[in-house]
């Protein structure tokens, strides 16, 4: 997969590619919650509670929350724990290994998304699954999530989920992740779907290829402003949560911005615009949080040493 724009950490309109890559993962979004969405919805709704919070609103079906996924929902990057995942299962090589261990100590030591080694990843991935059958990495994603991944879910953007689903609105992953995994996580959670990077299958098996691009970016932008068309969504009236600031095109679609565990970009644009901001990260609170949470989790340290250490033997 060639490099392309959109791994450039400067803003830019939505392209072709990237309207194309967001009404696939907003078209496989539905489809994959349209099974599970009475059962989503009665998951999240509870009318026990003593008062309802002014944010969200109760009762609006025509509002929603997007979350990403990556440092926002999950501690680290989905696709490296997917690619443990793999590897155990002896799909790919341990220098390969090696590689995704120092694409996720650079993503742990630095906090964000670095389009280097975004891109190094997606390559990889595509190049893993190639040939595989659709179905044989679902049943596999399930197992990896228990393994790698349920255990680094950030409690504090879990509670700013469920407030969203108690009130009984619709709840969806926005990711760059694959959408069969960003599927799974979603499922595992409670939520109601998941829009994610649509990758190319044919008869069931995958090709190497995307459809379009990697959702990142105003890829992302695109795919909620598609589903928010097909679900009769007043964007006004949703919210959106990132880390990011390659999601500052998605955060500023809705009514409601909010910056989780933020790198230093968006977090000076979120306080310039006086955006809600929250960092589980250290446990800080700041000053806007219109959403009771959980309490933070500590500092992410594990792993990253001996990652690092791994790689310079490699090289």
């Amino acid at each position: 997969m060639a490099a392309l724009g959109w791994l450039t950490p400067r803003r830019r309109s939505a392209t072709a590619r990237s309207v194309l890559a967001g009404e696939a993962a907003a078209e496989a979004a539905r489809k994959t919650s349209a099974a599970d969405d009475d059962a989503a919805l009665l998951t999240g709704t509870s009318e026990e509670a003593p008062e309802e919070p002014a944010f969200p609103v109760a009762g609006d079906v025509r509002a929603a929350a997007f979350f990403d996924l990556d440092n926002t929902v999950m501690q680290g990057a989905a696709i490296f724990h997917f690619g443990r995942g793999l590897y155990k299962r002896k799909f790919f090589e341990r220098r390969e290994l090696t590689r995704f261990a120092w694409q996720q100590a650079w993503f742990r030591l630095a906090g964000v998304e670095d389009p280097e080694h975004m891109q190094d990843a997606r390559d990889s991935a595509l190049s893993i699954v190639k040939g595989h059958r659709v179905s044989e990495l679902m049943s596999i994603g399930e197992e990896i999530y228990d393994e790698y991944m349920a255990d680094r879910i950030w409690p504090g953007t879990r509670a700013l989920a469920q407030a969203h689903l108690d009130a009984g609105q619709k709840v969806w992953l926005v990711t760059a992740a694959p959408v069969e995994t960003a599927t799974i996580i979603a499922r595992r959670l409670g939520l109601t779907g998941a829009l994610g990077t649509v990758a190319e299958s044919v008869d069931g098996v995958y090709t190497g290829r995307l459809v379009g691009e990697p959702l990142h970016g105003p890829a992302k932008a695109e795919a909620v402003r598609a589903l928010a068309a097909a679900e009769d969504l007043d964007l006004d009236r949703c919210a959106a949560y990132s880390d990011s600031h390659n999601d500052i095109p998605m955060l500023s679609l809705v009514g409601h911005p909010y910056a989780i565990n933020p790198d230093t970009k968006l977090r000076k644009y979120a306080r310039a615009r006086d955006w809600r901001l929250r960092d589980y990260r250290t446990g800080r609170k700041a000053a806007k949080v219109g959403i009771p949470a959980a309490a933070g989790v500590g500092a992410l340290a594990g792993g990253t040493a001996a990652a690092l250490a791994l790689h310079r033997r490699r090289r």
